[in-house]
């Protein structure tokens, strides 16, 4: 009796242990180590992703980056420069306190005043010159302009209680203290560096999710992240390494998803007249920096194969673009296509420039966010030196790259860019946009970059209302920035991948959220 005992509690123990079997408990593992989950301290679309299962929006992107409603249950510009939002009159906070109009003008005023923040929101905020609330659902927002992006800028902004957050502070959202969302999950427990402990909101207005428990943990080591799901510590994985992506479709205990991002990939440069980073060849700091000179950004740009980046590199997992919207999406121009690869024509320019025997630099790059990210910074490096410019790769993880960045200390380096909104403006005014911190501007123009003309041609874009005429103005912007002026070199669009245990699927998204919502027992 004692031996059936002590075998039909281990058969119990396995059984409960099981990530088939307890489908109320869902562990995932995420590829980037986040830095808070307050939804308005960090613009980063790791810090969104996790923040979108506690927090919602009026409008999100479905995963093929279509507007739709959330909060808002529909959105309509009343005239030129005023937007009118109706609000859903069935949704609590997770405080129990109703959603309100006052809710959300206290949401978008809020990222305002988070002013140590390296990653602001306000870029998604600032065209918003005024609030009026008709009534409790019901909010009209006006710009200063005509502006027909508000909706895809609202898509970034998460709306709070007011009631649990008007006297909270960031670290008071890290301490899991406040209760001010509205989404799917509640927060139970973050531990920096660690995991995200979420449980399911049963008091929800939508659908409910399969999981009454989720773990978010933050694997941003490759080979952790896979042995974590090959080992049954994690259900599913987001960023499946990419040399494994082929091993796991043919795995039968294993289910692969994958779809082309609209996260593109490119080398943001230094504007600045003077740099650290760029010396002579024996070492000493030149006196121009000679990022300066449009031939040796040209240089640049021909020296990089990018179909070497693209097919071996990140082993299949990239698209070559030369543009910031992916291909067939709204904004692309066709006109940009990828740079060929040309040695000799980047010494040639190299040589018009002033630099025949080359010069010595420092490319900086995160090497924990991206595919192969840390790879993919070291064989850039070889294809410039290669070239005859010096390349010293610094990298490190995103968590210091971006205040650093931010500080411009990098100068010269690596980012991928996720266009969300359906279309490029919002990254265009991110990062070639001349800063300005009052109209939202520039808020990751690390390079310095500024060209009148393409800001003239990036806010008549902002204010045109018809489709096609707004396309033609961002299409024309994109290719002064990038083809005339070489303000960054686009490199490719990434493929994101996705990888569960047998039994559980997912949908994958454009932007590359991993929801634990989309995350379904079959």
């Amino acid at each position: 009796m004692l031996k059936f005992l002590r075998i039909f509690f281990c058969v119990l123990w396995v059984v409960a242990s099981s990530p088939l079997l307890a489908l109320d408990e869902l562990r995932v593992g995420l590829s980037t180590d986040i830095v808070t989950v307050d939804p308005h301290f960090a613009n980063q679309d790791s810090v969104s992703a996790v923040c979108a299962h506690i927090y919602e929006t009026l409008v999100a992107l479905d995963p093929d980056t279509h507007l739709i409603p959330v909060l808002a249950t529909s959105w309509r510009p009343i005239n030129e420069t005023t937007w009118e939002f109706k609000l859903r009159r069935d949704v609590k906070f997770h405080d129990g306190s109703p959603l309100t109009a006052d809710d959300v003008a206290f949401s978008i005023d809020r990222p305002a005043t988070l002013t140590t923040s390296s990653a602001p929101f306000t870029s998604y905020t600032k065209t918003i010159v005024s609030k009026k609330i008709i009534d409790p659902y019901t909010i009209q927002l006006t710009t200063a302009i005509p502006y027909p992006l508000l909706p895809n800028d609202l898509s970034r902004i998460f709306i709070v209680s007011k009631k649990a957050a008007q006297n909270a502070s960031t670290e008071d959202f890290n301490l899991g203290k406040v209760e001010a969302g509205s989404g799917p999950f509640k927060l139970t427990r973050y531990t920096k560096g660690d995991s995200i402990q979420l449980q399911r909101n049963d008091a929800y207005w939508g659908d409910k999710p399969a999981w009454t428990q989720v773990t978010l943990k933050m694997l941003p080591n490759d080979s952790a992240r896979m042995s974590a799901l090959l080992s049954g510590d994690v259900q599913a994985i987001e960023n499946v390494q990419a040399n494994l992506v082929a091993q796991f479709r043919q795995n039968k205990k294993l289910s692969v998803y994958e779809k082309v991002s609209s996260r593109f990939m490119f080398i943001y440069l230094d504007f600045r007249d003077t740099t650290p980073y760029a010396v002579d060849k024996a070492g000493k700091p030149l006196a121009k920096n000679p990022l300066q000179d449009l031939r040796v950004r040209q240089a640049i740009s021909k020296l990089i194969d990018r179909n070497v980046l693209a097919e071996r590199v990140i082993d299949k997992l990239g698209v070559p673009n030369g543009n910031i919207a992916a291909p067939g999406t709204y904004g692309f121009s066709p006109t940009l296509t990828p740079e060929t690869y040309d040695l000799a024509g980047a010494k040639r320019l190299l040589t018009e420039a002033g630099y025949p025997n080359g010069f010595g630099i420092t490319f900086f790059a995160p090497n924990n966010r991206f595919i192969n990210d840390d790879q993919v910074a070291q064989a850039i490096g070889q294809m410039l030196t290669r070239g005859g410019i010096d390349t010293k790769v610094q990298t490190m993880p995103m968590a210091t790259y971006i205040p650093r960045a931010a500080r411009k200390e990098n100068g010269f380096g690596l980012l991928g860019w996720g266009v969300g909104g359906g279309e490029p403006s919002g990254a265009m005014r991110a990062f070639l946009a001349t800063t300005d911190k009052e109209k939202g501007l520039g808020a990751y123009n690390w390079a310095s970059y500024s060209n009148p003309r393409f800001d003239e041609l990036l806010l008549q874009a902002l204010r045109t209302v018809d489709d096609k005429p707004r396309e033609k103005l961002l299409q024309q912007a994109v290719e002064l920035a990038v083809k005339k002026d070489y303000a960054i070199i686009p490199l490719y669009n990434q493929v994101v991948t996705w990888a569960t245990k047998k039994g559980i699927r997912y949908t994958p998204r454009t932007d590359e959220f991993t929801l634990a919502q989309q995350f379904h027992p079959e």
